[in-house]
């Protein structure tokens, strides 16, 4: 939605969503909200437990309540996790309380950045490569769809300097594309004489 007074971050999994979308609140001077990380707190348990207990569709409804509570307040930042996106609910959600940032990726990016982390259920399988391009098969139309703003990924070089390079660059670039395109509307109204 544009003109809105919020920003929600889509993107697949290792896109940098929590990474740059602290760093785009702290600039727009948004409260950041990760809604993986809302869950956690609502539940008292990490995401995987979630999982364990509930399996996917116990996590993606709890997803769903959250995104809901969470899209309608004003003026935040919220990073969505990778799957928020696949319920249509959500994707309503998203359009009508917010301005929608896809933070695009590649395959290989995603392997490079998840290469040490092992708490992404959808990811604990033999061949991530293969599950990360099943998945990117699924959710890529959808967030094409979805998205006010796509940001392009930013070439990288493997190692962590680069990596936070890459950050960097990622977040110069995704303010340069929403200063030119997002209509920011003020939080506040002025009150009408009554």
């Amino acid at each position: 939605m544009n003109p809105s007074c919020n920003l929600f971050i889509i993107g697949p999994t290792g896109a940098g969503k929590t990474s740059i979308g602290r760093r785009l609140a702290a600039h727009y001077g948004l409260p950041f909200v990760d809604l993986d990380q809302e869950i956690e707190r609502h539940c008292g348990v990490d995401v995987n437990t979630v999982f364990e207990i509930e399996g996917e569709a116990g996590f993606r409804q709890r997803e769903s309540a959250l995104l809901d509570e969470c899209s309608q307040r004003p003026g935040v930042l919220l990073a969505t996790g990778a799957g928020a996106v696949l319920a249509e609910q959500n994707r309503r959600q998203l359009r009508e309380h917010g301005y929608v940032v896809w933070l695009q990726t590649t395959i290989e990016q995603q392997l490079e950045r998840l290469e040490r982390d092992h708490r992404r259920p959808l990811l604990a399988v033999p061949d991530r490569h293969e599950r990360l391009r099943a998945m990117a098969q699924i959710r890529e139309p959808i967030y094409r769809d979805l998205a006010d703003l796509a940001v392009p990924p930013v070439p990288g070089v493997p190692g962590e300097h680069a990596e936070h390079g890459s950050v960097t660059a990622a977040c110069e670039r995704c303010i340069a594309l929403i200063d030119r395109h997002w209509q920011r509307q003020p939080t506040t109204w002025p009150r009408q004489n009554a």
